[in-house]
């Protein structure tokens, strides 16, 4: 009986973490760049109280063994780098990546991070940075004097100055690819971290080996879909519930137990 208390105890604690993940995504419907996640679950180890390996007293073996589940435990939470939709911003600064690959930026610490949020700006000294101040790496600056800016879909950078017949190139912009993304570790602030899961970086221009190209003037907006995560929140709620329903069903066999004479 007191098995299945912890057991149901399991399920609820799960699906509370799954309900944190809903929560966070709908959080972030409306952030550039963001990536949703999904809770997977697993289930724990099982109470073995006959083996089909053992042997009955008539020499044979049972045909199947005879096991409980104690419970259900959340292995890990998945992130979706699915394309998200793209609005136009005007901006000319703002670039969206149309397929794989990420920005790089360096931190404060001076470690790389990694974005797909393209709404950059431009910092007293001209360079192009992140709405939270990072450096775009490669590191491009912007003339004073530059009267409009084009980024080019393979990420090449040029700028009109006055009394130049032609666009002076600034530089160039690449993208990170990883072999497995989805191992990149958050830390906020639309930023990801190299992990081990995720293997080391490969710097490329836009458009080659497989990466996605740019589009100037655009942003990527969240890959949340609220109809599916309201969805998912029926029924991660219904799911606690049931759980619960397990937790007061127990107690009145528990209690009826005890009040017998």
């Amino acid at each position: 009986m007191m098995r299945s208390l912890y057991t149901a105890a399991t399920g609820m604690d799960a699906q509370q973490t799954k309900m944190d993940t809903i929560a966070n995504n709908l959080a972030n419907a409306n952030t550039t760049g963001f990536k949703k996640t999904r809770a997977d679950f697993e289930d724990l180890l099982s109470e073995t109280i006959r083996s089909p390996r053992d042997t009955s007293p008539q020499g044979g073996s049972a045909p199947a063994p005879l096991q409980v589940g104690l419970g259900v435990r959340t292995a890990s939470t998945t992130r979706s780098f699915s394309q998200g939709d793209f609005v136009e911003s005007g901006n000319p600064l703002d670039v969206a990546i149309e397929g794989s690959g990420l920005l790089r930026v360096t931190r404060p610490n001076g470690e790389y991070g990694y974005t797909r949020a393209g709404n950059l700006k431009v910092d007293a000294e001209g360079r192009l940075v992140t709405q939270r101040g990072e450096l775009l790496e490669p590191q491009i600056t912007v003339p004073k004097e530059a009267t409009s800016i084009t980024i080019a879909s393979d990420g090449t950078v040029s700028a009109n100055i006055p009394n130049q017949i032609k666009a002076t190139e600034l530089g160039q912009l690449e993208l990170s690819v990883f072999v497995n993304t989805a191992g990149l570790e958050a830390i906020g602030g639309n930023l990801y971290v190299e992990t081990t899961a995720s293997g080391a970086p490969t710097q490329v221009r836009p458009g080659e080996q497989g990466t996605g190209t740019l589009a100037q003037g655009f942003l990527e907006t969240s890959n949340v879909k609220a109809v599916e995560e309201m969805v998912a929140m029926i029924s991660t709620q219904r799911s606690y519930e049931l759980n619960s329903k397990v937790i007061q069903t127990a107690d009145q066999m528990l209690q009826r137990l005890t009040n017998l004479r």
